[in-house]
C-alpha cells in the first residue's frame, strides 16, 4: 500500500448489474473491467456490489467483495430494496456505472453516476423506444441527485454541462481502455485463423461497431466503392456483427456494385476480434457521434492503421495516431482509404503510432482514478 492512499472503513456500494446485462457492449465492458480492477488494487476499499440475475463469470469475488444477488423488478430494486440495503450495510457512497439507471430513491448516501454519453438526447432516432423512454424519464432525477458525475470524454463532459446545466466542477473525465486480449498478433496467424474459421482470405478493410444509422456504415460502404475504383487491387469491406433486416445494407451494396466485396460474417465473439484487427489492412470508423469510441482503441492495441471521424470524442481517443476525416463526406473518407492503402510506409507508421496511443489507456488507470473520486467525495 502506498503512503499517500487512504482505505476507508465505510462501505462503497456499486451497481454491478451492467457487467452481466450489457456484457459485450461498451457499458458492460466498462462495468466489468472497473469492478475487476477495483478489486485488484492493493489499496482496495470495502466494496459491496449489487446485482440481479446471472453471476458475473470470471470475476473472483473472494475476500474484499460481498455480492448481494436478488431477483426483483427494477422499481422495487430502486425504491424499496436498495434504500433498505444501503442503510443496513452502512453504505457511505453508491455508484451506478450505467448512466444512472437504477439510482436508489430516496437518497440516503453520497451518489456517483457514470454517464457514458447523451445519445438519447442528441440522436433519439437511433435509440430503442423502451430505453429512450426510460433514459429521458429518469435522467432529470439522476442529475438532481448525483453528487458527482463520471464521464468518459471531455466531449461528453461538455454535452452533460450544456444539456443539463450541470456544473463542470462536479464532472470527472475518466477514460476507458481496450480489453487486454486486444494485442498485436502476427498477421500470417490472423489470416490463417480467418481463412479457417470464417472463410475470409482476401485483403480487407475492417469496420467494427454496430449498424445503427449513427455509426454511418452507409457512408463507409459508399467510400469503399469509390476507393476501389482508384485502387488496382480489390479489398473487401468486412463488417462483423448481427445485421437487422431493416438496415438495408445488402440493397446498398447491390446498388453500388460491391455485393461481392462487402462481407457480413455475422456475430463474432470478442475473443476473435483481435484476429480481424490483426489481419486487416486498415480499420475505418466513420461514426457521426461517440461518447468515447472503443473500436479505434482496440484497433490501435492490435497495431492496425486507423481512419476515424474528426468529431465528438474520437479526436480525444485517437490523438495523432489516426487519419481524421469528415464522416459526412464519403469522398473524403475514400481519399483517406486510398492514401493509406497505397502508402505502406504511412500504414506502418499509423500502426506504430496506434500502439503507442493505446498504451496511454488502461483499466488499471480507470480503476485508480475512480477510487480517487470515491476517496475525495468521502473526505468531504
Amino acid at each position: 500500500m502506498t503512503g499517500t492512499e487512504k482505505v476507508f472503513t465505510g462501505k462503497i456500494g456499486i451497481d454491478a448489474r451492467a457487467a452481466v446485462w450489457y456484457r459485450g457492449t461498451g457499458i458492460g465492458t466498462y462495468t466489468y473491467r472497473l469492478l475487476h480492477h477495483l478489486k485488484q488494487r492493493e489499496e482496495a476499499d470495502d466494496y459491496r456490489l449489487f446485482w440481479q440475475g446471472d453471476e458475473i463469470r470470471g470475476l473472483d469475488i473472494a475476500n474484499r467483495v460481498d455480492f448481494q444477488r436478488l431477483e426483483m423488478n427494477c422499481n422495487y430494486w430502486r425504491e424499496v430494496y436498495l434504500p433498505e440495503a444501503i442503510a443496513k450495510e452502512q453504505i457511505l457512497l453508491y455508484h451506478v456505472p450505467q448512466n444512472g439507471i437504477g439510482l436508489p430513491c430516496p437518497k440516503s448516501c453520497l451518489q456517483v453516476v457514470t454517464i457514458h454519453d447523451l445519445i438519447p438526447y442528441l440522436y433519439p432516432e437511433t435509440v430503442g423506444k423502451g430505453y429512450l423512454q426510460e433514459f429521458l424519464s429518469h435522467m432529470p432525477t439522476v442529475m438532481a441527485n448525483a453528487d458527482k458525475i463520471i464521464t468518459v470524454s471531455e466531449r461528453s463532459k461538455q454535452d452533460i454541462s450544456d444539456i443539463f446545466n450541470y456544473p463542470k466542477a462536479n464532472i470527472e473525465v475518466i477514460y476507458e481502455a481496450a480489453e487486454p486480449f486486444y494485442r498485436p498478433i502476427p498477421k500470417h496467424i490472423c489470416r490463417q485463423f480467418l481463412i479457417r474459421k470464417y472463410g475470409i482470405g482476401e485483403p480487407f478493410i475492417l469496420y467494427v461497431g454496430g449498424f445503427g444509422s449513427r455509426k454511418n456504415l452507409r457512408g463507409l460502404m459508399i467510400a469503399h466503392a469509390l476507393a476501389m475504383r482508384e485502387i488496382k487491387q480489390d479489398y473487401l469491406l468486412v463488417c462483423p456483427g448481427n445485421l437487422r433486416a431493416e438496415d438495408n445494407n445488402y440493397a446498398l451494396t447491390a446498388a453500388l456494385g460491391t455485393a461481392d466485396k462487402v462481407v457480413f460474417p455475422g456475430f463474432v465473439p470478442a475473443e476473435d476480434l483481435p484476429y480481424f484487427y490483426g489481419a486487416a489492412a486498415l480499420f475505418v470508423y466513420p461514426s457521426f457521434y461517440e461518447g468515447f469510441g472503443l473500436p479505434p482503441l482496440e484497433a490501435f492495441a492490435c497495431g492496425t492503421p486507423v481512419i476515424c471521424s474528426d468529431n465528438s470524442s474520437l479526436p480525444e481517443v485517437a490523438g495523432e495516431a489516426a487519419l481524421l476525416v469528415n464522416p459526412y463526406n464519403a469522398h473524403e473518407i475514400a481519399i483517406a482509404i486510398v492514401k493509406v492503402l497505397m502508402d505502406p510506409i504511412l500504414a506502418a507508421n499509423l500502426g506504430e503510432m496506434g500502439l503507442r496511443q493505446a498504451q496511454g489507456f488502461s483499466w488499471e488507470k480507470t480503476a485508480h482514478k475512480t477510487a480517487a473520486v470515491y476517496h475525495k467525495m468521502l473526505e468531504g
